[in-house]
């Protein structure tokens, strides 16, 4: 058991920027096309953060041309680049499900003015 847990340590990134579910991120997430590299901006919601360790992941959910995208990103991955906390939301459970099925303004999160 110590042998997988140092393993997993070692995958562990040093710097995360802190955030909770309700704000909204943009994640930068390198994607590869062929044999380039660059990197995509995802920003969004966040749903829900789930797991602990290097098995934590987050779902982002944005609109895209009228419909509903979401997106689950491993924390410690090695794809994503970084996490910009754009606003930050104030809500009062650990999961946003009830967005999904609300539009336009329905789907706003209060902001949260002192951070």
């Amino acid at each position: 058991m110590d042998l997988i847990k140092s393993f997993e340590n070692e995958q562990l990134k040093s710097e995360i920027t802190p955030f909770n579910v309700g704000d909204t991120v943009k994640v930068h997430v390198k994607v590869k096309e062929g044999n380039r590299e660059r990197i995509q901006v995802f920003e969004g919601i966040v749903l829900k953060k789930q797991g602990e360790s290097n098995r934590a992941t987050f779902t982002v959910r944005k609109i895209s041309y009228g419909v509903g995208v979401e997106r689950t990103f491993p924390v410690h991955s090695p794809k994503i680049e970084k996490i910009d906390v754009t606003r930050r939301g104030k809500v009062r459970r650990a999961r946003l499900f009830y967005l999904r099925e609300r539009t336009g303004k329905a789907t706003k999160v209060k902001e949260l003015k002192n951070y």
